[in-house]
C-alpha cells in the first residue's frame, strides 16, 4: 500500500512538472520567451554609474523570481527572470527608488516576489507560525521530561 502510494506521489509530481514546463511554454501570455533581444539588452544593459549598477543587483538578488520559487532575479535564468531583471533595471535607470519598484513588483505578483514580506494581515501566519511551533516544542518537551522523572 505505501509503496502504490509513492509511486503515484512521484507519477503526479513528474505530472505537475511537466504540465507547469508546457504551460510556461505555451502561448498564453504569462511568461515570455527569452529571445536574443530579450538576453542581450538584460547581459548588456549599461548603467549611468557603479552606484546604480551596485543599487540594480542588490534590488534584484531581493526579489524572488516567480517562476523559481527558490531563487532570487539574479540566481533565476527562466525567461521571467530576464524579463523581470530587465524592468528593475530599466526603473531604476529612469530615476525610480527602490520602493517604487518594489511597490510595482508586488502590485503584479504579491508578496510572495519578497524574501520578506511586510508583517500585515496576510502574513500574519507566516510571521507568527514559527514562534508558536517553538513554543508548541517547548511545552511538549518540558511534558516528556517531567513524565520521564
Amino acid at each position: 500500500m505505501k509503496h502504490s502510494f509513492k509511486s503515484l506521489l512521484y507519477l503526479l509530481c513528474l505530472l505537475g512538472v511537466f504540465s507547469a514546463n508546457a504551460s510556461s511554454n505555451s502561448s498564453n501570455g504569462l511568461f515570455v520567451s527569452a529571445d536574443k533581444e530579450t538576453i542581450e539588452s538584460v547581459e548588456l544593459f549599461e548603467f549611468d554609474s557603479q552606484e546604480q549598477q551596485k543599487q540594480a543587483i542588490e534590488l534584484a538578488k531581493r526579489l524572488r523570481c516567480p517562476q523559481c520559487q527558490n531563487q532570487n532575479l539574479i540566481e533565476s535564468n527562466s525567461p521571467i527572470a530576464k524579463d523581470l531583471r530587465l524592468t528593475v533595471y530599466q526603473q531604476l535607470k529612469a530615476g525610480k527608488s527602490e520602493d517604487e519598484v518594489i511597490a510595482f513588483m508586488t502590485n503584479r505578483f504579491g508578496d510572495f516576489v519578497l524574501y520578506e514580506p511586510p508583517l500585515n494581515a496576510k502574513t500574519y501566519v507566516l510571521w507568527l507560525l514559527p514562534l508558536l511551533l517553538l513554543v508548541v516544542f517547548c511545552i511538549m518537551a518540558v511534558n516528556s521530561v517531567k513524565r520521564n522523572r
